[in-house]
């Protein structure tokens, strides 16, 4: 990728630099580390938006990356985001209704990095219920930040599996970093719902980002199922149908996806952007580094 310089300028009275970033090292980041998360890909996903819109969805929540940087740069009017994952969505309820809760537990957490006390963590996690659980989301914090790459990976009966991380100093989001993301939150609705429920009410001229599980660019690419049952084939092909619909009734789409020969045929009557990305989360090292990836719009842009 070229080598973009660190001249600021401004946008909505935020300084920003020539990649459409904020320069501001006490603005909002993602509270999580996640495997296949956009901060890498801020830069294009910004110079792709819509110049205006009104409501904005993303029913792929993840690390919430581009949510968090619209929100530094104030240009989120209202947010709705969603996900199928239990787990994430009971953090950022929790984070959102009751964050000193949790930062109060997250000084109560007894676990340590070592590996014995990150399994025993992870077995305390597995026996509690998720839903609006204050102990369970402190615990996929630690989880989070000790556990290998920033992965979520459940098992075929929905447990957690992600083995130990072996990092030297893992820290984990501290009191500012919550309160923080416990303003921006104060905004969004959070639903847990399948990506076509949570953007059936978007109208024209509201924006959905669509950042769903990638299709494999082959059958032994590493693969991850942040819930028991993967996404599909058949999931891709209908994510291409709601994103038809939407641009239909005047919403602004974008989507970022594997520049996979399939997808571009699902997406061939829309505007296909192909960027250059790095990913660091195959099993294998060798395969790590540089893709091409693809940014899809249903819209023009100047």
């Amino acid at each position: 990728m070229e080598r973009i310089k660190q001249r600021a300028i401004y946008r909505n009275e935020e300084m920003i630099d020539e990649r459409g970033l904020s320069l501001n090292p006490k603005q909002l980041k993602p509270i999580l580390k996640w495997a296949g998360g956009k901060r890498q890909i801020l830069p294009y996903l910004l110079k792709y938006l819509p110049d205006n819109f009104n409501t904005y969805y993303e029913p792929f929540a993840g690390g919430l990356a581009l949510l968090i940087e619209l929100f530094n740069q104030n240009r989120i009017k209202k947010a709705v985001i969603s996900d199928i994952n239990k787990d994430l969505i009971n953090l950022y309820r929790i984070i959102k209704e009751k964050p000193y809760d949790l930062i109060s537990k997250l000084k109560e957490i007894p676990f340590k990095n070592n590996r014995d006390d990150y399994y025993s963590a992870r077995k305390l996690f597995n026996s509690i219920e998720p839903e609006e659980n204050v102990t369970r989301a402190a615990l996929l914090l630690y989880l989070n930040r000790h556990g290998y790459n920033g992965l979520y990976r459940v098992n075929s009966k929905g447990e957690f599996n992600v083995p130990f991380g072996r990092y030297d100093n893992p820290s984990l989001p501290d009191e500012d970093s919550i309160v923080k993301f416990h303003e921006m939150l104060k905004s969004c609705e959070i639903l847990n719902l399948d990506f076509a429920e949570a953007v059936k009410m978007a109208r024209r001229s509201d924006f959905v980002y669509f950042d769903p599980p990638y299709m494999p660019l082959n059958e032994t690419s590493y693969f991850t199922d942040y819930t028991s049952g993967g996404f599909s084939e058949q999931d891709q092909k209908r994510l291409a149908s709601v994103f038809k619909k939407l641009s239909n009734k005047g919403v602004f789409v974008m989507q970022s996806n594997s520049n996979n020969e399939f997808i571009r045929q699902l997406y061939a009557e829309y505007n296909i952007v192909e960027i250059e990305a790095r990913r660091n989360i195959n099993s294998n090292a060798s395969k790590r580094g540089s893709v091409k990836e693809l940014i899809i719009l249903n819209y023009q842009v100047k």
